[in-house]
């Protein structure tokens, strides 16, 4: 089973420059995840029958945030958001930005064998003024999900706004505590992997130059000086499972490009 995760940053100009289909052609997703689609469902004109197609929409400001899953196999169920219980105990609350979990920013979708959760992660901003809130998230989402894992494996991915490690990035040096390399980032991602998760990219490529966002400045893309802050994690009970976990640069439309993992079934 081939699982793809892609921030498209508005689905509707990916799918206008024709990027979108020739994705799906060539990649031919058995489960995609997007993210930051900024749309509801039927304002992109898509026309894909061979899958089901499940939305979440900003209920808070229109043409903002927002996840999809596109999938071959009708799931058993469908949770959208973070379920009120986790935004209790991570302490999730309303910021100056407003409230993340009204965002449109979670899906998770239940299948025979394991859960794919999909999320848009909130950026702490250029002046950190978010980090409280991304604490809240972190903490809430990892509780989600481990709460999941107690009932059968999680395939969690998305945009998660971080580059955990140096490698994660072209320049780190320069970039420690900024936005996306803060001490509270990264240590939020390490509560992912101490809560049984692992990064499966990492099982199988290690080392730098593996980037999924690139800045529009100063041709980033095209010199590769970018961030690895897209991720699949997975239950550990899934790694004997997981045959190839893959970065596809070579796909445009957006400033970030897909993921992927295949699972043996």
């Amino acid at each position: 089973m081939k699982i793809y995760s892609w921030n498209v940053n508005g689905i509707r100009a990916v799918v206008r420059k024709g990027e979108f289909q020739k994705f799906i052609s060539e990649y031919d997703p058995d489960i995609l995840c997007l993210q930051e689609t900024k749309a509801e469902q039927g304002q992109a004109e898509i026309d894909l029958p061979q899958y089901e197609e499940y939305w979440n929409s900003s209920k808070a400001k229109k043409g903002y945030s927002g996840t999809a899953i596109f999938t071959k196999v009708k799931p058993i169920a469908i949770i959208n958001d973070i379920p009120e219980t986790f935004v209790k105990v991570g302490g999730l609350v309303l910021d100056n930005y407003g409230h993340s979990n009204d965002e449109g920013r979670v899906i998770a979708a239940e299948f025979d064998n394991f859960y794919v959760v999909t999320a848009y992660t909130p950026n702490a901003k250029d002046d950190l003024t978010r980090i409280p809130l991304r604490q809240q998230w972190d903490k809430a989402m990892t509780l989600y999900c481990a709460d999941l894992q107690k009932k059968k494996p999680v395939i969690y991915c998305g945009d998660m706004n971080v580059a955990h490690t140096e490698d994660d990035l072209a320049n780190p040096k320069p970039n420690v505590g900024k936005k996306g390399f803060t001490a509270e980032e990264r240590s939020g991602f390490d509560t992912w992997l101490a809560a049984g998760f692992l990064d499966a990219f990492r099982i199988f490529k290690q080392g730098n130059g593996y980037y999924t966002w690139w800045s529009h400045f100063a041709k980033s893309r095209e010199r590769n000086v970018g961030w690895r802050i897209d991720y699949f994690l997975v239950s550990k009970s899934l790694k004997d499972k997981l045959k190839s976990a893959e970065i596809h640069p070579e796909q445009m439309g957006s400033d970030h490009c897909p993921i992927s993992i295949e699972v043996e079934e």
